[in-house]
């Protein structure tokens, strides 16, 4: 069992445990497509993307949110989350492996509640980075 980290037991510059994915498959493009509704053919029709002068399809930019979000709760409940936005920065290729992590960057109080700003990325095995965001998280 994951312990919960408390306001007194993070200090600013902790990192938060990261995670890699899988390589991306054609066929989580696919599910995602069907889970989301997001049927744009950018993340699923080869024909399309190579007629758009692209090598292959992409990943949704709300799936690499998803993994990036996946880092916070799996780091606190999901009901500590009280803000969290990104930067979509570079396209996911089908095949990387992206690790998720992020990092505590302040720690302040805001309406009675303790909490801490985490500087998050997502990149691929090269380091490049697909998204920059932020969010803060509330802590006992």
């Amino acid at each position: 069992m994951t312990t919960i980290p408390t306001f007194g037991s993070v200090q600013v510059g902790d990192a938060i445990p990261s995670f890699e994915t899988p390589p991306l498959s054609r066929l989580t493009l696919a599910l995602y497509c069907g889970a989301s509704g997001d049927h744009n053919p950018i993340h699923v029709d080869i024909d399309f993307v190579k007629a758009a002068g692209m090598p292959d399809v992409i990943a949704h930019g709300m799936l690499s949110m998803a993994w990036l979000a996946r880092v916070l709760t799996n780091w606190v409940p999901q009901t500590a989350l009280r803000e969290y936005g990104v930067r979509f920065a570079a396209m996911t290729q089908v095949g990387e492996r992206i690790t998720c992590a992020g990092k505590v960057v302040e720690k302040f109080e805001r309406a009675g509640e303790r909490c801490v700003r985490l500087e998050l990325s997502t990149t691929n095995a090269d380091g490049q980075i697909k998204l920059a965001g932020d969010a803060v998280v509330a802590l006992a």
